[in-house]
Protein backbone atom coordinates (compact mmCIF):
# COMPACT_ATOMS: atom_id res chain seq x y z
CA UNK A 1 0.00 0.00 0.00
CA UNK A 2 3.03 2.44 1.23
CA UNK A 3 4.71 1.39 -2.22
CA UNK A 4 1.55 2.47 -4.28
CA UNK A 5 0.98 5.71 -2.57
CA UNK A 6 4.70 6.40 -3.13
CA UNK A 7 4.00 6.00 -6.85
CA UNK A 8 1.27 8.30 -7.15
CA UNK A 9 3.37 10.90 -5.38
CA UNK A 10 3.94 13.56 -8.00
CA UNK A 11 7.60 14.72 -9.42
CA UNK A 12 9.31 17.82 -8.87
CA UNK A 13 9.47 19.54 -11.97
CA UNK A 14 13.60 20.54 -12.54
CA UNK A 15 13.80 23.40 -14.83
CA UNK A 16 16.53 24.26 -17.41
CA UNK A 17 18.35 27.60 -16.18
CA UNK A 18 17.24 30.48 -18.34
CA UNK A 19 20.02 32.85 -19.35
CA UNK A 20 20.01 36.53 -18.97
CA UNK A 21 20.52 37.22 -22.59
CA UNK A 22 19.90 41.07 -23.20
CA UNK A 23 23.15 41.03 -20.25
CA UNK A 24 25.24 38.06 -21.37
CA UNK A 25 25.81 39.53 -24.77
CA UNK A 26 27.56 43.17 -25.81
CA UNK A 27 25.18 44.80 -28.88
CA UNK A 28 27.69 43.28 -31.17
CA UNK A 29 26.98 39.72 -30.13
CA UNK A 30 23.35 40.34 -29.90
CA UNK A 31 23.08 41.62 -33.37
CA UNK A 32 25.49 38.44 -34.39
CA UNK A 33 22.93 36.25 -32.86
CA UNK A 34 19.73 38.25 -33.04
CA UNK A 35 20.37 40.90 -35.64
CA UNK A 36 19.04 43.51 -33.96
CA UNK A 37 20.87 45.46 -30.54
CA UNK A 38 19.54 45.40 -27.24
CA UNK A 39 17.53 48.68 -27.34
CA UNK A 40 16.17 47.23 -30.98
CA UNK A 41 15.32 43.94 -29.50
CA UNK A 42 13.56 46.06 -26.58
CA UNK A 43 11.79 48.17 -29.29
CA UNK A 44 10.27 45.31 -31.03
CA UNK A 45 9.13 43.58 -27.30
CA UNK A 46 7.44 47.11 -26.89
CA UNK A 47 5.06 46.96 -29.70
CA UNK A 48 3.75 42.99 -28.57
CA UNK A 49 4.25 43.23 -24.69
CA UNK A 50 0.40 43.28 -24.05
CA UNK A 51 -0.22 40.38 -26.17
CA UNK A 52 2.39 38.33 -25.28
CA UNK A 53 3.44 38.95 -21.30
CA UNK A 54 1.82 36.03 -19.48
CA UNK A 55 -1.29 37.33 -17.21
CA UNK A 56 0.47 35.65 -13.67
CA UNK A 57 3.80 35.20 -12.81
CA UNK A 58 3.47 31.67 -11.60
CA UNK A 59 4.75 28.85 -12.60
CA UNK A 60 8.17 30.31 -14.27
CA UNK A 61 6.17 32.57 -16.85
CA UNK A 62 8.22 33.25 -19.70
CA UNK A 63 8.40 36.98 -20.13
CA UNK A 64 7.63 39.24 -23.25
CA UNK A 65 11.74 39.56 -23.65
CA UNK A 66 12.34 36.39 -23.39
CA UNK A 67 9.27 35.52 -26.13
CA UNK A 68 10.83 38.36 -28.54
CA UNK A 69 14.47 36.84 -28.20
CA UNK A 70 13.52 33.59 -29.02
CA UNK A 71 11.58 34.45 -32.38
CA UNK A 72 14.68 36.63 -33.49
CA UNK A 73 17.12 33.36 -33.15
CA UNK A 74 14.66 31.27 -35.31
CA UNK A 75 14.27 34.15 -38.06
CA UNK A 76 17.96 34.91 -38.08
CA UNK A 77 19.15 31.03 -38.42
CA UNK A 78 15.84 29.46 -39.90
CA UNK A 79 17.05 26.50 -37.29
CA UNK A 80 14.38 25.62 -34.81
CA UNK A 81 16.51 23.63 -32.75
CA UNK A 82 19.19 26.27 -32.46
CA UNK A 83 16.41 28.05 -30.14
CA UNK A 84 16.31 25.57 -27.23
CA UNK A 85 18.39 24.89 -24.36
CA UNK A 86 21.37 26.25 -25.08
CA UNK A 87 20.46 29.63 -25.75
CA UNK A 88 17.23 30.15 -24.08
CA UNK A 89 16.71 27.79 -20.99
CA UNK A 90 13.72 25.59 -22.53
CA UNK A 91 12.62 22.89 -24.73
CA UNK A 92 12.01 22.91 -28.83
CA UNK A 93 8.21 22.45 -28.41
CA UNK A 94 8.32 25.58 -26.55
CA UNK A 95 9.87 27.60 -28.28
CA UNK A 96 7.83 26.93 -31.19
CA UNK A 97 5.28 27.80 -29.28
CA UNK A 98 6.23 31.23 -28.20
CA UNK A 99 7.83 31.79 -31.98
CA UNK A 100 3.70 31.47 -32.87
CA UNK A 101 2.52 33.31 -30.37
CA UNK A 102 4.97 36.86 -31.05
CA UNK A 103 4.48 35.87 -34.98
CA UNK A 104 0.82 36.50 -34.40
CA UNK A 105 1.37 39.25 -32.48
CA UNK A 106 3.73 40.90 -34.29
CA UNK A 107 1.60 41.18 -38.07
CA UNK A 108 -2.02 41.87 -35.83
CA UNK A 109 -2.79 45.31 -36.88
CA UNK A 110 -3.20 46.89 -33.31
CA UNK A 111 0.59 45.91 -32.67
CA UNK A 112 0.77 48.33 -35.93
CA UNK A 113 4.59 46.88 -35.87
CA UNK A 114 4.41 46.02 -39.65
CA UNK A 115 2.78 49.28 -40.71
CA UNK A 116 5.33 51.31 -38.32
CA UNK A 117 8.36 49.76 -40.83
CA UNK A 118 7.11 48.76 -44.05
CA UNK A 119 5.51 51.92 -45.52
CA UNK A 120 5.65 53.40 -48.74
CA UNK A 121 6.20 57.27 -49.54
CA UNK A 122 3.21 59.43 -49.69
CA UNK A 123 4.18 63.00 -48.70
CA UNK A 124 5.88 65.64 -51.59
CA UNK A 125 9.69 65.66 -49.67
CA UNK A 126 9.61 61.49 -48.95
CA UNK A 127 9.19 60.67 -52.81
CA UNK A 128 11.87 63.60 -53.87
CA UNK A 129 14.24 62.08 -51.61
CA UNK A 130 13.27 58.62 -52.53
CA UNK A 131 14.21 59.94 -56.49
CA UNK A 132 17.07 61.73 -55.67
CA UNK A 133 18.73 58.54 -54.31
CA UNK A 134 17.44 56.43 -57.15
CA UNK A 135 18.62 58.94 -59.37
CA UNK A 136 22.37 59.29 -58.34
CA UNK A 137 22.58 55.48 -59.26
CA UNK A 138 22.53 55.79 -63.07
CA UNK A 139 20.60 58.77 -63.91
CA UNK A 140 16.94 57.14 -64.45
CA UNK A 141 14.82 59.51 -63.30
CA UNK A 142 11.07 60.22 -61.61
CA UNK A 143 11.27 56.47 -59.61
CA UNK A 144 10.83 55.88 -56.33
CA UNK A 145 10.79 51.86 -55.89
CA UNK A 146 11.86 49.07 -57.65
CA UNK A 147 9.58 45.84 -57.91
CA UNK A 148 10.31 42.29 -58.21
CA UNK A 149 9.23 38.61 -56.84
CA UNK A 150 10.92 36.28 -55.08
CA UNK A 151 10.20 32.69 -53.99
CA UNK A 152 10.92 31.41 -50.73
CA UNK A 153 10.85 27.98 -50.08
CA UNK A 154 8.29 25.38 -48.30
CA UNK A 155 7.29 22.41 -47.48
CA UNK A 156 4.36 20.45 -49.66
CA UNK A 157 1.19 22.01 -47.85
CA UNK A 158 -1.70 19.83 -46.91
CA UNK A 159 -4.37 21.65 -49.31
CA UNK A 160 -3.80 23.12 -52.35
CA UNK A 161 -0.52 21.11 -52.78
CA UNK A 162 -0.18 21.55 -56.66
CA UNK A 163 -0.66 25.22 -56.37
CA UNK A 164 2.32 26.06 -54.67
CA UNK A 165 4.66 24.36 -56.97
CA UNK A 166 6.88 27.07 -59.25
CA UNK A 167 7.90 26.93 -62.68
CA UNK A 168 10.84 25.31 -60.70
CA UNK A 169 9.27 22.50 -59.93
CA UNK A 170 9.59 23.10 -55.89
CA UNK A 171 7.20 24.45 -53.62
CA UNK A 172 6.81 27.90 -52.80
CA UNK A 173 4.96 31.40 -51.84
CA UNK A 174 5.56 34.64 -54.21
CA UNK A 175 6.53 37.41 -52.43
CA UNK A 176 6.31 40.55 -54.17
CA UNK A 177 8.39 43.64 -52.80
CA UNK A 178 9.18 47.23 -53.46
CA UNK A 179 12.89 48.40 -52.23
CA UNK A 180 13.70 52.29 -52.56
CA UNK A 181 17.58 52.65 -53.49
CA UNK A 182 18.71 52.40 -50.33
CA UNK A 183 17.20 49.13 -50.11
CA UNK A 184 14.71 49.83 -47.41
CA UNK A 185 11.52 47.80 -48.33
CA UNK A 186 8.59 50.33 -49.33
CA UNK A 187 5.97 47.37 -49.70
CA UNK A 188 5.65 43.69 -49.24
CA UNK A 189 2.89 40.86 -50.42
CA UNK A 190 3.34 37.43 -49.49
CA UNK A 191 0.08 35.76 -49.85
CA UNK A 192 0.37 33.90 -53.09
CA UNK A 193 1.55 30.25 -54.11
CA UNK A 194 3.95 29.83 -56.11
CA UNK A 195 2.52 29.12 -59.20
CA UNK A 196 1.34 32.59 -59.48
CA UNK A 197 2.62 34.83 -61.71
CA UNK A 198 4.43 38.39 -61.14
CA UNK A 199 2.54 40.19 -63.01
CA UNK A 200 -0.73 39.31 -61.21
CA UNK A 201 0.29 39.74 -57.94
CA UNK A 202 0.92 43.26 -58.89
CA UNK A 203 -2.60 43.80 -60.96
CA UNK A 204 -4.08 42.47 -57.56
CA UNK A 205 -1.89 44.24 -55.12
CA UNK A 206 -2.89 47.25 -53.11
CA UNK A 207 -0.05 49.29 -54.42
CA UNK A 208 -1.07 49.19 -57.68
CA UNK A 209 -4.88 50.52 -56.96
CA UNK A 210 -2.94 53.98 -55.76
CA UNK A 211 -1.41 54.43 -58.08
CA UNK A 212 -4.62 54.41 -59.93
CA UNK A 213 -6.90 56.10 -58.06
CA UNK A 214 -4.48 58.74 -56.98
CA UNK A 215 -3.17 58.41 -53.60
CA UNK A 216 0.07 58.20 -54.94
CA UNK A 217 1.20 61.62 -56.25
CA UNK A 218 1.54 61.48 -60.15
CA UNK A 219 5.13 61.34 -61.44
CA UNK A 220 6.24 58.73 -59.26
CA UNK A 221 7.07 55.38 -61.00
CA UNK A 222 8.31 51.62 -59.95
CA UNK A 223 10.83 49.85 -61.91
CA UNK A 224 10.80 46.22 -62.96
CA UNK A 225 11.39 43.41 -65.02
CA UNK A 226 10.10 42.38 -68.02
CA UNK A 227 7.54 40.18 -66.76
CA UNK A 228 5.59 43.35 -65.50
CA UNK A 229 3.06 44.99 -67.69
CA UNK A 230 4.01 48.61 -68.71
CA UNK A 231 2.52 51.07 -67.55
CA UNK A 232 2.07 54.79 -66.73
CA UNK A 233 3.71 54.13 -63.19
CA UNK A 234 5.63 50.97 -63.82
CA UNK A 235 8.56 51.23 -66.28
CA UNK A 236 9.71 48.12 -67.58
CA UNK A 237 12.76 47.74 -70.27
CA UNK A 238 12.78 47.50 -74.18
CA UNK A 239 12.68 43.40 -75.29
CA UNK A 240 14.18 44.58 -78.47
CA UNK A 241 15.38 48.12 -78.28
CA UNK A 242 15.57 49.66 -81.74
CA UNK A 243 16.97 53.19 -81.08
CA UNK A 244 19.93 54.70 -79.24
CA UNK A 245 17.26 56.70 -77.16
CA UNK A 246 15.29 53.05 -76.57
CA UNK A 247 19.43 51.38 -75.86
CA UNK A 248 20.43 54.21 -73.18
CA UNK A 249 16.81 54.02 -71.60
CA UNK A 250 17.38 50.44 -70.74
CA UNK A 251 21.30 50.90 -69.95
CA UNK A 252 20.16 53.02 -67.16
CA UNK A 253 17.21 50.85 -66.58
CA UNK A 254 19.09 47.99 -65.84
CA UNK A 255 21.59 49.34 -63.50
CA UNK A 256 18.73 51.01 -61.59
CA UNK A 257 16.70 47.66 -61.23
CA UNK A 258 19.65 46.12 -60.05
CA UNK A 259 18.54 47.62 -56.47
CA UNK A 260 15.48 45.11 -56.01
CA UNK A 261 17.88 42.09 -56.59
CA UNK A 262 20.74 43.41 -54.09
CA UNK A 263 17.65 44.79 -51.60
CA UNK A 264 16.14 40.85 -51.99
CA UNK A 265 19.77 39.53 -51.31
CA UNK A 266 20.13 41.32 -48.05
CA UNK A 267 17.10 40.55 -46.66
CA UNK A 268 18.19 36.95 -46.99
CA UNK A 269 21.43 36.74 -45.79
CA UNK A 270 19.79 39.24 -42.75
CA UNK A 271 17.14 36.40 -41.85
CA UNK A 272 18.14 32.91 -43.00
CA UNK A 273 14.94 31.45 -42.75
CA UNK A 274 14.21 33.05 -46.03
CA UNK A 275 16.77 30.92 -46.72
CA UNK A 276 16.11 27.28 -46.76
CA UNK A 277 13.07 25.59 -46.79
CA UNK A 278 10.46 27.00 -44.05
CA UNK A 279 8.95 24.09 -42.54
CA UNK A 280 5.00 25.66 -41.97
CA UNK A 281 2.14 26.13 -43.66
CA UNK A 282 1.90 28.63 -46.04
CA UNK A 283 0.07 31.14 -43.93
CA UNK A 284 2.88 31.10 -40.98
CA UNK A 285 5.11 31.43 -43.73
CA UNK A 286 3.35 34.84 -44.88
CA UNK A 287 3.81 35.53 -41.36
CA UNK A 288 7.38 35.12 -41.52
CA UNK A 289 8.38 37.27 -44.34
CA UNK A 290 6.16 40.37 -43.45
CA UNK A 291 8.06 40.24 -39.69
CA UNK A 292 11.66 39.89 -40.92
CA UNK A 293 10.37 43.02 -43.67
CA UNK A 294 9.74 45.09 -40.93
CA UNK A 295 12.77 44.12 -39.27
CA UNK A 296 14.81 44.52 -42.17
CA UNK A 297 14.39 47.96 -42.21
CA UNK A 298 14.57 48.37 -37.80
CA UNK A 299 17.71 47.24 -38.92
CA UNK A 300 18.40 49.47 -41.25
CA UNK A 301 17.07 52.55 -39.15
CA UNK A 302 19.51 51.49 -36.65
CA UNK A 303 22.26 51.48 -39.06
CA UNK A 304 22.87 47.86 -37.93
CA UNK A 305 25.41 45.78 -40.33
CA UNK A 306 25.18 42.84 -42.06
CA UNK A 307 25.87 39.14 -41.04
CA UNK A 308 29.93 38.98 -42.61
CA UNK A 309 29.44 36.56 -45.65
CA UNK A 310 29.54 37.84 -49.12
CA UNK A 311 27.43 40.50 -50.87
CA UNK A 312 26.15 40.36 -54.56
CA UNK A 313 28.18 42.08 -56.62
CA UNK A 314 26.30 45.09 -58.27
CA UNK A 315 29.19 44.48 -61.64
CA UNK A 316 27.48 41.23 -62.07
CA UNK A 317 24.43 42.19 -61.75
CA UNK A 318 25.32 44.91 -64.25
CA UNK A 319 26.60 42.29 -66.51
CA UNK A 320 24.20 39.22 -66.31
CA UNK A 321 22.41 39.61 -69.38
CA UNK A 322 18.81 39.42 -69.52
CA UNK A 323 17.19 36.56 -69.09
CA UNK A 324 13.68 36.04 -71.02
CA UNK A 325 10.55 35.36 -69.48
CA UNK A 326 8.70 32.22 -70.99
CA UNK A 327 5.37 32.86 -69.15
CA UNK A 328 3.87 35.53 -70.53
CA UNK A 329 2.35 38.22 -68.22
CA UNK A 330 -1.33 39.00 -67.43
CA UNK A 331 -1.86 41.90 -69.65
CA UNK A 332 -4.40 44.27 -68.27
CA UNK A 333 -6.40 46.51 -70.55
CA UNK A 334 -5.19 50.06 -70.91
CA UNK A 335 -1.56 48.58 -71.55
CA UNK A 336 -0.51 50.17 -74.78
CA UNK A 337 -1.07 53.45 -73.06
CA UNK A 338 1.52 51.75 -71.01
CA UNK A 339 3.93 51.47 -73.88
CA UNK A 340 3.42 54.71 -75.52
CA UNK A 341 4.16 56.62 -71.50
CA UNK A 342 7.27 54.55 -71.53
CA UNK A 343 8.41 55.79 -75.52
CA UNK A 344 7.54 59.59 -74.31
CA UNK A 345 9.04 59.11 -70.93
CA UNK A 346 11.74 57.60 -73.05
CA UNK A 347 12.45 60.28 -75.56
CA UNK A 348 11.32 63.06 -72.70
CA UNK A 349 14.78 62.25 -70.56
CA UNK A 350 17.76 59.80 -72.55
CA UNK A 351 17.78 62.25 -75.48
Amino acid sequence: MAEGIQGRIRRRRVFSERKDILNMYNDAELVKRYRLDRAGILLVTDFVRDAITPPTGRNRAIPAELKVITTLRYLATGKMQLCNGDDIGMTQQAASKMITQTLDALVTPPAAFISRFVKFPRMQDEIRQRKAEFREIANFPEVVGAIDGTHIRIVAPREYEAEYINRKNYHSINVQVVFDARYRILDVVAKWPGSVHDSRMWNECGLKEGFENGTIPRNCHLIGDSGYPSQPWLLTPYLQPRTEIQEAYNRAHKRTRCVVERGIGQLKRRFHVLHGEVRVSPAKTSQIVMVCAALHNLCKERNLDLPDEPDIDQQQLEDRPEEPNHIQPFVPDGVQGGILYRDNFATLHFQ
